[in-house]
């Protein structure tokens, strides 16, 4: 059986808009400016209340040259096992930080990915989606 079986891309993106949904809501209970701690906290909260299954700093190995290194990387949140959200409070978001997520989503071999920047004044506008080839492959419904 294949890693996402029978997922489409409206279900991703069903999950994405609950994920995005309760950003949102942190951000205007909590405002920007706080250390990226207290949105992880807050994030955790509100994925609970939302019913949303999550993994937090779920470890991610690292395979070279056939060859599992002893180092591994560890990513914010998964949710439903499908999307990586990587949290940041920074000035703004910076093509390594969109470069870190895409690595990372590769790594897990998991299909999208959100970096939710909360330093923002409109949460809106510190969200990046994105989807690798794992998602463009998964049929629509």
């Amino acid at each position: 059986m294949k890693i996402h079986e029978g997922i489409s891309k409206s279900y991703i993106e069903t999950i994405a808009k609950q994920i995005i949904g309760g950003a949102i809501y942190v951000h205007r209970h909590l405002g920007p400016g706080l250390l990226e701690s207290v949105y992880d906290a807050a994030m955790k909260e509100e994925l609970r209340h939302r019913s949303l299954k999550f993994e937090a700093q779920r470890k991610i190995s690292i395979t070279f040259r056939e060859i599992k290194l002893s180092t591994e990387l560890r990513c914010d949140l998964v949710v439903e096992d499908l999307i990586i959200c990587e949290l940041k409070s920074v000035e703004e978001i910076a093509p390594v930080h969109q470069a870190q997520l895409l690595s990372y989503m590769r790594l897990a071999q998991l299909p999208k990915g959100l970096l939710l920047n909360f330093n923002t004044p409109i949460m809106r506008e510190g969200i990046r989606s994105m989807v690798n080839d794992i998602y463009q492959n998964l049929p629509e419904q």
